[in-house]
């Protein structure tokens, strides 16, 4: 991997593993492919177009869009005049965007479609900056991605190219990723060539793929997890097909056959609850043999450590009905990383006993983000942990139990933001803010986060995510907050999985009328009680859930109540149902 810049990555794929389909992206029905070659010239055209349009090295350029080859081309036309690109989620807040483009100046945007053009035109009024933006749909009034391409290659300038690519230094600033954060304003995260360039160095050798595999993006691209990832599957000559959408997914997977795909816990949880749903509407031997094969795949141990009889076992497992889990994801996976939040252990055990290894890892934006993952090589994965910290990277564990990284991949600091910066890297070390510890001394583990951590009015320490973990194994629940600090016990605050919740009261001929008239109801109550119940029996007495509230919405994105990566804003959770909270601790 002789390359130390991001866009050095182009001619080193070109001579190492050029493919006919680098990227893939679906347009009017059809997949349109597009060679390692087009990758290098189209970007390199749009660099030109970026230039004679007034780009100059080191100007802050957003692009907010939908995975797609376009994105691609974006950035790396960036990279290559020097620009500055900043990717942000399409689902932003105004609030957030205004911010943003404030804090950052930014100068032009790369948008994707009608709604966030005019999303982008509302937020920037105010600031006068924003010089232009580029479409990759046609959108009338704006100006297409398409026409600065032909404006580059009508002044195509390879000269002046060069001349900016070869003053770039690995140590130079390549990216800023603002973070939603659970409070306050977005942080503005900025990575270097190096960052970056040094996790495609220390990650690609535990990659399963190469150059004769495929791989279906669907997590958004903005995201540094599965940024980084899409170099590496560059870098591995591994082709990359972007989903239609995250509703086509299960259409795209069959289509494409993937070898590898990078997700969220909270998506295998529910590919999970759906093929148990399915697996309760069989009935006789069918039926037997879906939950004795579920049960035994919820046991299995790592490396054959369950035996002879359970692995002869579960080798007839997976071909009545194991093998079909895999069909519906395509059939060739190989494997899923997940990342972004806890996965349960049990999802974890199933779906690697059925022949999907689910390797989890961890990392911050921060961090570039991967710090430690999981992998497929023999005694190199252990559920439960976020796996071995991976090579060039240094962990300690701190006294209070606080994660503490060093190595090439810690980013430079928060943009305009010293004070900050100083808070969480002291003496070279980045304080992750999550707390963990050491199994066997080789797999990292995360326990919680250290502002998470409460303590109730008893003195003991409570760590909610955790729990919520635990409480989220159960069908009947979709979401859960764990609340109590400086209150004598914990409770939650819980919302159903209404789907579920509906399927069941349909068997039990039960009227469903309203989300808001189900949590009122007693029989409801009475179901989620008995999971919660079940699952105090697995925690400390202290840590058990007393007393829950059921919610009839559940908490999103659009509403402020998630971040992106789907993680619970606490505080604003906690304000809007203050009542509630308060009629807990009241009764």
């Amino acid at each position: 991997m002789s390359f130390t810049r991001l866009f050095d990555l182009l001619p080193f794929c070109l001579t190492a593993h050029p493919k006919n389909d680098a990227l893939a992206a679906k347009e009017n029905g059809t997949w349109v492919k597009y060679s390692t070659k087009d990758y290098l010239d189209t970007s390199t055209n749009l660099a030109y177009g970026l230039l004679a349009t007034g780009i100059q090295p080191g100007d802050n350029v957003g692009i907010i869009a939908n995975n797609r080859p376009e994105w691609n081309f974006a950035d790396m036309a960036c990279l290559m005049c020097g620009a500055i690109d900043i990717p942000i989620y399409p689902t932003i807040s105004d609030h957030d965007l205004e911010f943003i483009i404030g804090d950052a100046t930014i100068k032009y945007f790369f948008v994707s479609s009608t709604e966030l053009y005019e999303k982008v035109k509302r937020c920037s009024a105010k600031f006068n900056t924003v010089k232009n933006i580029f479409c990759f749909n046609k959108v009338s009034g704006t100006q297409h991605w398409s026409e600065l391409l032909e404006l580059g290659k009508k002044n195509a300038n390879p000269e002046k190219i060069e001349a900016i690519k070869s003053s770039i230094q690995p140590n130079d600033l390549a990216t800023i990723l603002y973070t939603s954060g659970t409070t306050g304003n977005p942080k503005g995260v900025m990575l270097s060539h190096d960052n970056i360039v040094s996790q495609l160095k220390a990650v690609k050798r535990l990659m399963p793929v190469d150059h004769r595999h495929k791989a279906l993006s669907f997590l958004p691209l903005n995201h540094v997890y599965e940024r980084m990832l899409t170099y590496n599957y560059f870098a591995c000559g591994t082709s990359i097909y972007y989903a239609e959408s995250i509703d086509t997914i299960s259409a795209n997977l069959q289509e494409v056959k993937p070898h590898i795909f990078t997700t969220v816990p909270r998506l295998l949880e529910k590919v999970y609850d759906r093929i148990v749903a399915k697996g309760t509407e069989l009935s006789g031997i069918k039926k037997f043999l879906f939950f004795w094969a579920l049960n035994l795949g919820l046991r299995y141990e790592l490396d054959g450590k369950n035996g002879w009889w359970y692995e002869t076992q579960l080798k007839l497992a997976r071909k009545l009905i194991f093998s079909k889990w895999k069909d519906a994801l395509g059939g060739e996976l190989i494997t899923t990383v997940s990342g972004g939040a806890a996965l349960q252990d049990r999802l974890a055990r199933v779906f690697w006993a059925a022949n999907i290894p689910v390797l989890q890892g961890y990392g911050l934006t921060e961090t570039s983000p991967v710090i430690a993952v999981n992998y497929l090589d023999k005694g190199c994965s252990r559920f439960g942990t976020v796996g071995p910290v991976i090579d060039n990277v240094q962990v300690k564990i701190a006294d209070d139990g606080e994660i503490l990284a060093k190595g090439p991949n810690i980013m430079l600091g928060y943009y305009k933001n010293p004070a900050a910066t100083a808070e969480v890297i002291i003496d070279g070390w980045f304080h992750t803010g999550d707390i963990g510890q050491f199994e066997e001394g080789k797999f990292l583990k995360i326990t919680d986060r250290k502002k998470e951590i409460f303590k109730t009015s008893g003195g003991k320490y409570i760590t909610p995510g955790m729990i919520e973990n635990k409480l989220r194994e159960s069908p009947f629940i979709e979401q859960a907050m764990v609340v109590g600090e400086n209150q004598k016990f914990a409770s939650a605050l819980i919302v159903p999985a209404f789907a579920y919740l509906k399927d069941v009261c349909t068997k039990q001929n039960i009227n469903y009328t309203t989300n808001d008239e189900m949590v009122k109801n007693d029989i409801i109550k009475g179901w989620v009680r008995e999971e919660v119940e079940k699952m105090n029996k697995t925690l400390a007495q202290y840590e058990t859930i007393k007393r829950f509230e059921l919610l009839a919405s559940e908490w999103s994105i659009d509403k402020g109540e998630l971040t992106p990566k789907l993680s619970l804003k606490r505080k604003i959770i906690l304000a809007a149902n203050k009542e509630l909270i308060d009629k807990i601790y009241r009764t």
